[in-house]
């Protein structure tokens, strides 16, 4: 995959989209553990959700890296 996509004449960086993209599944994975009350069971709510974050962007970035 090219290191920048071309957005009305603007080169955006691939990561910027995986970093959204990323954003958004947190969010949902969010939600459902809090449906679920599965957020009990952690320690710091709060440090959970920034270090689930940086797995699922860190995954991506090396799946992206890896294509």
């Amino acid at each position: 995959m090219s290191r920048e996509i071309a957005l009305f004449d603007a080169l955006i960086p691939t990561l910027l989209l995986v970093f959204i993209g990323c954003l958004f599944l947190q969010m949902a994975i969010d939600w459902v553990f809090t449906r679920l009350g599965l957020f009990r069971y952690v320690w710091h709510p709060n440090l959970f959700r920034i270090a689930l974050f940086f797995c699922i962007f860190g995954a991506a970035g090396l799946l992206l890296h890896t294509a």
